[in-house]
């Protein structure tokens, strides 16, 4: 009786080897995608949570039946590429770059063949992440914010709210170079159709951002246009206390901005454009191939004003200004 139960347990044992390792595992393997942000995880929340509900509408949801893996540069955009090269060497199915042209060239350089779906605000051909628009041809595709080509358009509008100023300054990051060197070539451009000066001051820390309002102080500059690096998203609290402290009127990318007492922003729904990336970063998953997915372009912009803000400035917002106002913060 002994010998056979003996026998049973080699017999089962030997059939529970002969299954195939996926058969035999507590849960099947799942898919694997790779997001790279060059944020930090609190400042990026809700651009994630955008993003995973464009992955759920193309039939995919983290821990169930995909899972993501997440590389965080932490505003530290000289940490990309290497964290590009980690997430290139595990192999995922789709790598994301959340929000940054430096990631996604770093990704592009790393990687010929993984599939790559970017959120930038840059113009994708222009920068040579694809070959056209509607043709991306290689592994990568996504969407662009544009942020960089209506820089002018913010600039008029801050213009058009204060007419007085003869002066304006740009605040930009200079280690995002490939976003700041259009930023300053449209805004310069725009400058002398206006008939304004422009004052191009570079941050990078909170410390040189103080520095670089004490500057436009010093240097009368009459209003500020804060340039669409993310770095100044992740900033806003401390923005928007510097512009009221010297009571400079700024224009912003990001309603967020505005939200939280900035004067007014002009730019691309972001959480939009990264819910678009998770639908996209699905049709991948689902076979779909990088070169074949056009890169979405945003079809509305909103323009956010703060009356309160305004009024503590001394400021009268024009009727015509207020009409086109997607968003009124009173």
């Amino acid at each position: 009786m002994s010998i056979r139960r003996r026998e049973f347990i080699t017999l089962l044992g030997g059939a529970a080897a002969a299954l195939p390792l996926g058969a035999r595992a507590q849960q099947p393997t799942l898919p694997v995608i790779g997001y790279l942000s060059g944020w930090s995880p609190g400042d990026a929340t809700d651009y994630v949570a955008s993003f995973r509900g464009g992955l759920a509408e193309a039939g995919y949801v983290e821990g169930k039946n995909v899972a993501i893996e997440y590389r965080w540069a932490e505003g530290h955009f000289d940490r990309l590429p290497a964290l590009a090269a980690e997430l290139v060497r595990d192999r995922p199915a789709v790598i994301v770059m959340g929000g940054s042209t430096p990631g996604a060239l770093a990704l592009k350089a790393a990687t010929q063949t993984i599939p790559i779906v970017f959120q930038i605000g840059s113009d994708a051909v222009e920068i040579g992440l694809v070959a056209s628009l509607n043709k991306p041809g290689g592994n990568l595709t996504g969407v662009t914010a544009l942020n960089v080509e209506i820089g002018a358009k913010r600039l008029e509008l801050l213009h058009e709210l204060v007419p007085t100023a003869a002066s304006i300054a740009l605040l930009v990051n200079p280690t995002n170079s490939t976003l700041t060197e259009g930023e300053t070539k449209e805004a310069q451009a725009a400058a002398r159709i206006l008939g304004l000066q422009l004052l191009v001051l570079n941050a990078t820390t909170p410390s040189e951002i103080e520095v670089a309002f004490a500057t436009l102080v010093r240097q009368r500059a009459d209003a500020l246009l804060v340039s669409t690096d993310l770095f100044f998203l992740a900033l806003s609290d401390h923005l928007v206390t510097l512009a009221a402290r010297h009571a400079v009127p700024a224009i912003y990318t990001f309603r967020e901005l505005v939200t939280a007492g900035g004067l007014m922003s002009y730019g691309a729904i972001l959480s939009d454009t990264f819910r678009q990336v998770g639908v996209y970063t699905g049709r991948i998953l689902n076979g779909e191939k990088p070169a074949d997915l056009p890169v979405m372009q945003p079809t509305k912009f909103e323009l956010t004003l703060n009356l309160k803000t305004a009024k503590a400035l001394g400021l009268t917002v024009p009727p015509t200004l207020l009409a086109r106002a997607d968003e009124v913060i009173e």
